[in-house]
């Protein structure tokens, strides 16, 4: 039986931080304090791809702060993509502490269909 699921994301784990980077080729995220156009962010700084400021992974509270002047500093549609393969990450993450499979398709609409299998059976 298929069943439908929407997500949303809180940003609290630094391994699949780490993991979504070097999916998208980016250099690794880099804790500390981090100095956006007006105001400064803490947790794990991630230099998206043609951002002037880089998005700010607050894993204690799970936001993402960042500051992209409505798309004119950065388009979101990269950042869309970090969230989108922060969850792959996340999920194959937690399904190995959990002992089950995960298989990975990519859709040609962008989408990603996760599949988790029980038992080690995708």
């Amino acid at each position: 039986m298929s069943h439908i699921v929407e997500i949303i994301t809180e940003v609290r784990d630094p391994v699949a931080i780490r993991a979504a980077c070097q999916r998208l080729t980016l250099p690794p995220p880099v804790h500390g304090t981090t100095r956006l156009f007006s105001a400064e962010a803490t947790g794990w700084a991630v230099r998206l791809r043609d951002w002037k400021y880089p998005i700010v992974c607050d894993t204690e509270n799970g936001k993402v702060h960042y500051d992209n002047f409505k798309g004119r500093w950065g388009d979101e549609t990269r950042l869309h993509r970090f969230l989108q393969l922060y969850t792959v990450e996340k999920t194959r993450i937690e399904s190995r502490k959990q002992g089950y499979t995960m298989t990975e398709l990519s859709l040609p609409d962008g989408s990603v269909r996760l599949t988790v299998a029980i038992g080690g059976a995708a």
